[in-house]
């Protein structure tokens, strides 16, 4: 079993910042890719940002130069930096990852979510 679970999320004003953290663990063999997607309500879930195992990123076109992706994987542990956070920023965001078990099975999986709200 793998498991993701995230941390970090909560209420900010507009400007501040906020840093999300996502865990994976269970019978892990290698975490491939990982990403933080988001989704507000009413619309569909988006990308955020992505991150290689080599330390290759991408970020969608709303977040770049004000947020940073980064993972540390001795600790099989996922970042989010999120500064000067903007109202649009408000959503629930999820961690993703793609991991081979240690059965060399390859799956996608999903954290719960956590929200961020940035507002007065």
């Amino acid at each position: 079993q793998v498991q993701l679970v995230e941390s970090g999320g909560g209420l900010v004003q507009p400007g501040g910042s906020l840093r999300l953290s996502c865990t994976a663990s269970g019978s892990i063999f290698r975490i491939n890719a990982m990403g933080w997607y988001r989704q507000a309500p009413g619309k569909q879930r988006e990308l955020v940002a992505a991150i290689t195992s080599g330390g290759t990123t991408n970020f969608a076109d709303s977040v770049k130069g004000r947020f940073t992706i980064s993972r540390d994987n001795a600790k099989n542990t996922l970042y989010l930096q999120m500064n000067s956070l903007e109202p649009e920023d408000t959503a629930v965001y999820y961690c993703n990852a793609d991991i081979t078990n240690t059965r060399l099975t390859r799956a996608n999986y999903w954290g719960q979510g956590t929200q961020v709200t940035a507002s007065l």
